[in-house]
């Protein structure tokens, strides 16, 4: 369901719904954004087939993130050290922080993903692109 809310509605997205973006074998999934957040944050998954890179190493001026390991284990680059991040484990990356995460398995792993304040999903068409040309 591709549902939109304003900040004053509740929102309830089960398994799979959301805002599907495909970024070669790493899929983003939003569940929640600045719309319907009055900009306080976004909210999405991110889903890694194994043997999977992520986004490249990047950083953001002004957002704070929160990772969520929600299914296998995710190597997570953070300044200059990769952590593994195994099902349950929480990680937070102040703005400034170098960062980066992929998937160095054999089995699909998946983050949830907190982008504060909000919106990141204003970058999402460019990504899929930049994906759809050179992955």
């Amino acid at each position: 369901m591709n549902h939109k809310h304003n900040a004053t509605e509740p929102l309830v997205l089960h398994a799979g719904e959301g805002r599907t973006h495909n970024c070669g074998r790493m899929t983003a999934v939003f569940k929640a954004d600045e719309n319907e957040t009055d900009e306080k944050y976004s909210i999405s998954e991110w889903w890694l087939e194994p043997d999977t890179d992520g986004p490249g190493a990047h950083l953001h001026e002004e957002n704070d993130e929160v990772f969520y390991v929600l299914e296998g284990t995710v190597s997570v680059l953070i300044g200059q050290e990769w952590v593994q991040a195994k099902k349950g484990a929480f990680l937070r990356i102040p703005a400034k922080t170098l960062h980066d995460f992929k998937n160095q398995t054999e089995k699909r792993a998946g983050l949830l993903n907190f982008f504060i304040p909000g919106g990141f999903e204003r970058n999402m068409p460019a990504i899929v692109s930049w994906f759809e040309k050179n992955k």
